[in-house]
């Protein structure tokens, strides 16, 4: 489990660089997850990857609620891309038996889905035998989970007067992005319903391993990745019980290198340099859409999503281009690149 820093939040500003932290969370696990996901071969790990492009689908809307919040609140979203590997944005560095905690890109495997889990762990996980001696080691007080952090912000949040919030104020809601799945933040209510729902779909309830909706949590997807087993309801203590095997073969993977963003390419083949380029280009120029999408320009969500686009495109044509070596191969490296530098 990862511990996040509890900040004092005594006045709007302070909120507001909460709310940036948040919204610097969200985006951070993006990159991580995509990784992951990216690295599956093609008509391989059905059940993984569907779990992961479902986390990754949630994770984007949770970017856009807490940019929403940001917005109601009179806050500019800053969309600041994330460094690998490095601590996630309000890590105080460590985990519960004080050893540092550092994010990375990781190729689809075991070590990619137990990251998953540590960035997600509930306070109290469902999985008493397994668990008990991660809790025993939590680190109290000052510290907590994502779902503490975000508890935090909540009641600060409550705190303000009506005064603070800016109804209608640059919203992206459903009309424009995730049909259904997103709403504008106009209020206190509205920002609670966000947070709620930011929380149960990163780790459950606290007395199930099921969000708000009824579906798998994403701390328990990637257990179930992970255990490859399927997580089942039973007549137990829990409720729940590790049943059958999920299908999983890591081996079913691209030989993808770890932490491509501190690779040094220069003694690359010019086309993986070539297709580094184009992933960075396309991933640089989806952050820059969002920027201006979430600042007051909702039209350059459309530029977002092609980019995305374009990013997938682009993540594919490196991981099937070799490096020097011959077999392996280099995943996205998520390297925000200058609006001059990129290729057109």
């Amino acid at each position: 489990m990862i511990r996040l820093q509890l900040p004092v939040l005594d006045s709007l500003a302070d909120i507001q660089a909460a709310v940036q932290t948040a919204i610097e969370i969200e985006f951070s696990t993006l990159p991580p997850y995509l990784y992951a996901a990216s690295s599956i071969l093609p008509g391989t790990n059905a059940p993984a990857v569907a779990c992961l492009r479902e986390i990754i689908h949630e994770e984007m809307i949770h970017l856009c609620l807490a940019s929403n919040i940001m917005n109601a609140i009179g806050g500019s979203p800053q969309m600041t891309v994330p460094k690998f590997p490095g601590p996630l944005p309000g890590d105080v560095g460590r985990n519960p038996d004080g050893t540092q905690f550092s994010v990375h890109l990781y190729p689809f495997s075991p070590e990619s889905m137990k990251q998953g889990m540590n960035i997600e762990e509930p306070d109290e996980p469902i999985d008493p035998p397994e668990m008990e001696k991660l809790m025993a080691m939590a680190i109290a007080s000052e510290t907590g989970s994502i779902a503490d952090y975000y508890r935090h912000l909540e009641n600060a949040l409550s705190q303000l007067p009506a005064s603070a919030w800016q109804p209608g104020r640059n919203q992206i809601d459903d009309s424009q992005f995730f049909q259904g799945q997103l709403f504008a933040v106009n209020s206190f209510a509205d920002a609670q319903k966000a947070i709620s729902d930011i929380v149960s779909e990163g780790e459950g309830s606290s007395d199930s391993p099921l969000n708000f909706e009824g579906e798998v949590s994403h701390f328990y997807r990637f257990q179930e990745i992970y255990r490859n087993q399927v997580l089942t309801k039973a007549n137990n203590a829990v409720g729940y019980v590790w049943g059958l095997p999920l299908g999983i073969d890591y081996a079913a993977a691209y030989p993808a290198i770890t932490d491509p963003c501190i690779h040094d390419f220069s003694h690359e083949p010019a086309a993986a340099q070539a297709a580094q380029v184009r992933c960075n280009s396309a991933f640089s120029d989806m952050v820059d859409a969002l920027q201006l999408a979430f600042n007051g320009q909702p039209a350059q969500l459309g530029v977002g999503v092609r980019s995305m686009f374009a990013l997938r495109q682009a993540m594919q044509a490196a991981l099937t281009t070799p490096l020097a070596d011959g077999h392996s191969v280099a995943g996205p490296s998520f390297l925000y690149i200058p609006q001059n530098q990129r290729q057109s």
